[in-house]
């Protein structure tokens, strides 16, 4: 939220006058004009605020504010309003925000009773106080919302009593499509389905045994494209043609195969978000079959954590108060995958690459650290694009992938070659969706609840440096153990 920079503003004298701190006020709630007032203009300058790029509903301003208290107002489309995710009271201007700074590193902030008995948060004052140091110039100290472990016990438990009450028919849309592969089906044929369709994946119906028996994915396509580009392989782009679907999961690569995962309509949706958690898997068909034997099948949808994930903010939306750490901003709590900070050595990495990397390292990287995508970057580390297991499936048009070399071919190509893809399927504003590390839980859980966003980059505001990833498999694994 701040520049990690700080002026000091001289006279024409060259005296010394009174220490300036560059401050990004952020309001993330969109609206069509934006405009910043506060005690510092004296409430009678407006400041136009601007969208952030890659983040249209995030707008930013940076003012410099001299050390001491601070009160402000964001006026957006024509209405005074204040962010209720940060420090605010009750005064002379209605609820205005507030903050406190301070460059002395041993300065003791005071509240006056005013400040506090004039708070209207229903939360504790100095857990929700944001307080921030800085000294030589250099973001030291932040003092982040905090709530007690207890809260944090009651929260999950609250949302994992709802999950074990709902069952899956609180998944099924009111009309939809499911595509369905014959196992018989050549593998090249199956994955111009998956293309054209526009799908990552697809339930396998062998009707010899007339039963659902798999999933093929992108991620079988890439381990495909893998067995291609091995030299020491016996796999050729002929084989593509004849070589079924059954053929491929039973003798290719059966170290890579597992039991074919499903749930009932019956079954409630934390088993479903278990089993999608422990199998690694992205969807659970939910299979209905009225007779004892199992036999004639019926595909009713296919479950996701997206899909849960919408029934959870749909349920605590108007009730959020009793959760009390969907307020907390994402960086306050472990979650997600974040670039390790310096001297930090037992933590995942977060696995980034520049867009002139080879597909095959992206591929490989996809595979062996077990993640469904890569943040592209510049050699600044700000976000450029991303890469997901997905979007292998765009290689399937015009059979790309029987004429491309993997180690010549870079991410960035591979990107281009998917673009009438994305747009036929999926923006890629859609795709590429950024979030703010003050972000609160619960607006990355809305967002991510929406339809076709499976993750969120997290940022930098302005530069879009890449501070860190969150998925959806990161929200349950938090939630559930």
């Amino acid at each position: 939220m701040f520049s990690p920079s700080v002026d000091s503003a001289r006279d024409a004298g060259g005296v010394a006058g009174p220490v300036l701190i560059p401050m990004r006020f952020v309001w993330p709630y969109g609206g069509r004009s934006v405009y910043l007032s506060g005690s510092f203009t004296r409430w009678s300058e407006l400041l136009q605020m601007s969208p952030v790029e890659g983040c249209p509903t995030v707008f930013q301003v940076i003012h410099s504010l001299a050390p001491g208290y601070h009160q402000y107002k964001f006026y957006v489309d024509g209405e005074w309003r204040h962010d209720e995710h940060q420090p605010c009271l009750s005064g002379e201007y209605g609820i205005v925000n507030t903050v406190l700074l301070a460059t002395d590193p041993n300065f003791v902030p005071v509240l006056t009773p005013e400040i506090v008995s004039g708070s209207n948060m229903d939360v504790d004052n100095e857990a929700f106080r944001r307080m921030v140091r800085l000294t030589d110039g250099t973001l030291s100290n932040v003092l982040l919302p905090r709530i007690s472990d207890a809260d944090v016990q009651t929260s999950r438990q609250r949302i994992s009593s709802f999950l074990s009450s709902c069952t899956a028919y609180e998944l099924l849309p009111e009309s939809g499509k499911v595509v369905t592969l014959d196992v018989e089906l050549p593998v090249k044929q199956a994955f111009h389905i998956l293309h054209e369709q526009g799908i990552p994946m697809a339930p396998l119906w062998d009707i010899c045994k007339g039963q659902f028996v798999g999933v093929l994915s992108a991620l079988d396509f890439i381990l495909i494209l893998r067995e291609l580009g091995n030299h020491g392989s016996n796999l050729t782009e002929e084989e593509l043609e004849t070589h079924t679907i059954s053929a491929w999961k039973e003798g290719k690569w059966t170290a890579f195969t597992q039991g074919f995962i499903r749930a009932g309509p019956y079954d409630n949706l934390k088993e479903i978000a278990l089993k999608i958690l422990q199998n690694g898997i992205s969807t659970v068909p939910i299979i209905h079959s009225s007779s004892e034997d199992d036999s004639f099948p019926q595909l009713l949808h296919l479950a996701s954590l997206s899909g849960i994930l919408k029934c959870i903010c749909r349920y605590f939306r108007n009730c959020s108060s009793s959760l009390p750490i969907l307020q907390l901003p994402i960086c306050a709590i472990p979650v997600g995958t974040w670039v390790p900070k310096i001297g930090e050595t037992n933590c995942q990495p977060l696995a980034m690459l520049r867009p002139n990397a080879s597909l095959t390292s992206a591929l490989n990287l996809l595979v062996q650290a077990q993640v469904s995508s890569i943040p592209i970057v510049d050699d600044s580390d700000s976000l450029l694009d991303i890469y997901c297991r997905s979007d292998i499936t765009a290689l399937a048009k015009d059979r790309t992938y029987t004429h491309i070399n993997l180690d010549e071919m870079t991410v960035h190509q591979a990107l281009q070659l998917g673009q009438d893809f994305y747009s036929s399927f999926e923006p890629r504003s859609q795709r590429c969706q950024m979030c703010l590390r003050t972000d609160s839980l619960h607006k990355v859980m809305e967002r991510l609840s929406q339809p076709g966003v499976r993750r969120l980059v997290i940022v930098e505001a302005g530069s879009k440096r890449v501070e860190g990833i969150i998925s959806l498999s990161d929200i349950f694994k938090f939630f559930l153990g």
